[in-house]
């Protein structure tokens, strides 16, 4: 399994030069979210290969370059600055933790798929999550561990679905830790999937360190390693199956 280096940025504060600062012109949100989506399209460009495949890889790098320099083009031509808008112009800009991890599980794609679509399936392997409710809407809710027996929640949506290859979603407002996440599935060899994960979290500024760590401890790499580790000791062991099992014999008993 490739162990990825953790990256994270440093906030940039209101002593940097004025054409750093001048340079930024994309807000946050917009920041993570191009970041996320432009790493799965990337991925599925490359995968479809040809023409059309290399236009959605140079769409993705695009959108990905946007989310990590913070500056688009585009803005800079028409006079727009949401980074300034929202303040950060003036107080600094946060990328937050960008982490990614893949793993080869002995299972096919779309079974893989649908496990990891029912967003309620994820507490059975990711430790730091209590539980995730699917709500009529289309959103889900999430809760997770913190210190102390604490807990922090959001709500998320999907932003990206491509049936049995991409899924992507992110938190909506109000976030105790504002998020976003992708996975990808790949057909390998011999039946099986490559699986690969992109995740970004972007707490409050000021409080990168202390609001990522009440989610997965120190390491948050080490720990999104070991939640897929799970996943693959899941599927692979057939435990998914009789998670399964339990649950429709709950639904009909009750």
């Amino acid at each position: 399994m490739e162990i990825a280096e953790m990256k994270k940025s440093p906030v940039e504060t209101s002593q940097a030069s004025e054409k750093s600062a001048a340079q930024i012109n994309v807000g946050d949100t917009e920041r993570w979210a191009s970041g996320i989506a432009g790493t799965a399209l990337s991925l599925y460009g490359l995968k479809r290969r040809g023409l059309f495949g290399m236009a959605l890889a140079a769409l993705g790098g695009g959108l990905l370059y946007r989310g990590v320099s913070g500056n688009c083009q585009m803005y800079s031509a028409l006079g727009i600055d949401t980074a300034r808008k929202n303040g950060e112009g003036e107080k600094g800009v946060q990328q937050g933790i960008l982490l990614t991890k893949n793993v080869i599980v002995r299972k096919p794609r779309q079974e893989l798929f649908t496990f990891w679509r029912d967003f309620t399936n994820l507490p059975k392997f990711m430790r730091n999550l209590e539980c995730v409710e699917c709500k009529a809407n289309g959103t889900s809710h999430w809760v997770a561990k913190g210190p102390l027996n604490s807990q922090l929640e959001w709500d998320a949506e999907i932003i990206n679905e491509i049936p049995g290859e991409l899924i992507a979603w992110q938190s909506l407002e109000n976030a105790d830790v504002r998020n976003a996440g992708s996975v990808h599935f790949t057909d390998n060899f011999g039946g099986e999937t490559f699986v690969k994960v992109t995740m970004q979290y972007l707490p409050p500024a000021g409080r990168v360190g202390d609001a990522v760590a009440k989610i997965f401890g120190e390491n948050p790499a080490e720990v999104l390693e070991e939640n897929l580790l799970r996943f693959k000791q899941l599927m692979e062991s057939g435990m998914a199956e009789e998670f399964a099992s339990e649950d429709a014999v709950e639904v009909s008993g009750t």
